[in-house]
């Protein structure tokens, strides 16, 4: 298979068809106030408001954002380079912009396979037109929620070659989830559900900034879906059983560090790594 596939969307394009505007675009909404923070286009007046609003309470989300996405970057090279990786597994990857996961690792390796997964329809219906790939590799859709592991490693298998290593991505997703103990049962369902030697690349915001904690109540108070800080102990407590790589779970901006066109990155209260299921 090569090219990319969108599977379960046609009821989002059957409510395309029927009417403009199928989504409240009134209240503000998590993936598109990402995208906006990154320079996309892909976002509404709610959400460009909304946004500015958490940078009142928390002026370094803008340096967040920008952090995750270039700890996104070296974690997934780090894996196509070093370690061979050619298949990446990303849940909850949210409107597609700028260096997605599947144009960093098939720009080393045009061969890489890639699958995305998101349960929001706003994603599902920019898959398409914005998620392409390189002739020799793959990149995939599944409309699939997270709560749901044998779902998205079933269909993924369509894809995906599970007798080979995969890269499994969660970047800043599982702080969606209230329960810290159904989040950690989330990442172990779909890593057992992974051949050895697969990796798991997380991050999610920590609980170290008060700037940051407001801003979360904050974006709480305004209609949109609630995120949960974690603490950095608990973040790591995502990796048990797995093999850390250097330098293990750290703040996202001390993770294999190198030059970018921003300067040396702040502490943005956020924490992640990369580990090796043995």
């Amino acid at each position: 298979m090569t090219g990319i596939t969108v599977r379960d969307e046609g009821k989002v394009y059957g409510a395309l068809m029927a009417g403009p505007n199928p989504f409240d675009t009134s209240v503000p909404h998590s993936a598109r106030i990402w995208n906006y923070w990154l320079g996309g286009k892909d976002n509404f007046q709610a959400d460009r408001e909304a946004g500015d609003e958490f940078l009142t309470y928390y002026p370094q989300q803008l340096d967040k954002a920008r952090a995750c996405r270039q700890f996104l970057s070296r974690a997934v090279r780090y894996l196509v380079q070093e370690q061979g990786i050619r298949q990446f597994l990303d849940v909850g990857t949210g409107l597609p912009t700028a260096d997605n996961t599947h144009e960093v690792a098939q720009r080393l390796a045009p061969e890489a396979r890639i699958v995305y997964v998101d349960n929001d329809p706003l994603v599902l219906a920019h898959a398409r037109a914005l998620l392409t790939s390189s002739p020799e590799g793959s990149t995939s859709y599944i409309d699939a929620d997270m709560h749901d592991p044998e779902a998205i490693i079933a269909e993924a298998a369509e894809t995906l070659d599970f007798a080979q290593p995969i890269a499994l991505l969660m970047i800043g997703v599982l702080g969606h989830v209230a329960d810290y103990e159904e989040a950690c049962s989330i990442v172990r369902a779909l890593l057992d559900g992974l051949p050895s030697g697969s990796y798991l690349i997380e991050t999610d915001g920590t609980d170290s900034s008060p700037e940051y904690m407001a801003a979360i109540e904050m974006y709480r108070d305004s209609g949109g879906v609630p995120y949960n800080a974690r603490t950095h102990e608990q973040i790591a407590g995502y990796y048990k059983g797995l093999e850390l790589v250097e330098p293990g779970v750290v703040p996202i901006h001390l993770w294999r560090p190198e030059p970018n066109a921003f300067g040396e990155a702040p502490d943005v209260s956020e924490s992640g790594g990369v580990g090796r299921k043995p």
